[in-house]
């Protein structure tokens, strides 16, 4: 089930896009307003998108959402747009009681069926910030300033917002016994988190059929946003990546929030992206406002270490709440649109529900990262948690949420949660 905490991200400004079903309803496409989801696929079996042209019929009624996700654009703000004029008046009694259910009583699920994930390192300040914590050297990467540094994701073990993570396996250097330098196997020992946004494919784009998109059309193809944790085991991911990867480091498990913001919704936040360092190839070359104004939250829930009379320590249920960082998606180096633009350059293709993520969003002081191999310098400082307790990689049983928001209260725009508790590590 989904929290109502986060009612306030979803007025009728927002309204976005997800899966969800229940004890009286399957499966479907669905949207959420304030704590109320509402079953699309219901709604449009009762007439209410009759007026809307060509919406094909019962399209709301699949599993995922990538064949809407696929239609032109004009036919996502017309529905949007009818969408938005019912709920303004006469608001949620203008949609059938069968048709809408309290947040606190669905299951959310992943929106799409996801071929492919690609996740890109588009901060600067990440990248430095992790050069100085592993190389004590803060230079990006040779290409950095010249395109979208990524790799291809495992697709296959993107998982909807809730669902555990169980410690990885792997293969990594022993610490411990740093003297001689052996490799071992076993339960990863520097857990981390990397706080990131997710770009949903929507038009797709054919293999060959071109040079590729340019940055400045690129936005055709771009459905909408969601929260990514793309969780990530330091250790060993440290050793497989000398010279290629990542692989098992990255491809155990990624959280996703389970409702895609559309770029509709996102749009009265365009903000100005940093300026380009280097001579940008023609089809990089984008428009001066080509970020959104993302402000990025990232909180662990652990379990007290201690008792503590403190009250300014904040609990949800019989957990410790600690806020860990604040990271400005603004700041990304690079535009969603110039990752479109960088991955069709080479020929190669965009499919409907494609998953593109931004890599970890950071800022460049304390308190705006958005990974502890940063916030910890490396492993070699500690993060305090609000009960006195310390971090320097995740622990089993810690919850890691993150969190994202345009604007203000009053804008109503906003992702919800992204949650994921860690189990133990299987060992049989």
């Amino acid at each position: 089930m989904t929290s109502p905490k986060y009612s306030h991200h979803f007025s009728v400004n927002n309204l976005p896009y997800g899966v969800a079903s229940s004890a009286s309803q399957p499966r479907q496409c669905a949207t959420r307003l304030a704590n109320t989801v509402i079953f699309l696929g219901v709604l449009q079996q009762s007439g209410f998108f009759d007026k809307v042209d060509s919406l094909p019929k019962n399209i709301f009624s699949n599993e995922t959402l990538n064949e809407y996700a696929a239609l032109p654009k004009s036919a996502h703000a017309a529905v949007r747009a009818h969408l938005q004029s019912a709920l303004r008046e006469p608001g949620l009694d203008a949609i059938p009681a069968n048709a809408k259910a309290d947040i606190t009583t669905v299951q959310v699920h992943v929106p799409i069926s996801i071929p492919g994930f690609t996740d890109f390192s588009n901060s600067l300040n990440h990248v430095q910030n992790a050069g100085r914590a592993i190389l004590n050297d803060p230079s990006p990467p040779p290409g950095f300033f010249h395109f979208p540094i990524g790799y291809t994701g495992r697709a296959s073990t993107v998982v909807a917002s809730g669902t555990p993570i169980i410690r990885p396996s792997g293969h990594f250097y022993d610490r411990t016994n740093p003297v001689p330098k052996t490799v071992i196997h076993g339960p990863s020992r520097a857990l981390d988190y990397e706080m990131e946004l997710g770009v949903v494919i929507g038009k797709p784009y054919e293999w060959g059929s071109g040079k590729g998109v340019n940055a400045k059309d690129a936005e055709e193809y771009v459905f909408g946003f969601v929260i990514v944790n793309d969780w990530s085991a330091r250790d060993i991911q440290g050793l497989e990546m000398v010279p290629l990867g990542p692989l098992n480091g990255k491809a155990f498990g990624t959280s996703i929030s389970p409702w895609i913001v559309t770029t509709d919704a996102l749009a009265p936040f365009r903000a100005s992206a940093p300026e380009p360092q280097a001579s940008l190839a023609d089809h990089l070359q984008d428009e001066k406002k080509g970020n959104y104004d993302i402000v990025m939250d990232v909180e662990i829930l652990h379990k007290p270490a201690t008792t503590t009379t403190d009250l300014s320590v904040t609990t949800d249920g019989d957990r410790y709440v600690s806020h860990i960082a604040t990271g400005p998606a603004r700041e990304l180096f690079w535009s969603h649109r110039q990752m479109v633009a960088h991955l069709t350059s080479s020929g190669c293709d965009l499919r409907t529900g494609d998953l593109l993520g931004t890599g970890t969003v950071s800022g460049s002081v304390d308190g705006s990262h958005g990974c502890l191999l940063e916030s910890t310098k490396g492993g070699k400082e500690r993060v305090k948690l609000s009960d006195g307790a310390e971090r320097v990689y995740l622990v089993d049983g810690d919850i890691v949420r993150m969190t994202a928001v345009l604007g203000d209260e009053q804008s109503g725009v906003g992702f919800g949660e992204c949650i994921g508790e860690i189990l133990p590590a299987r060992l049989d």
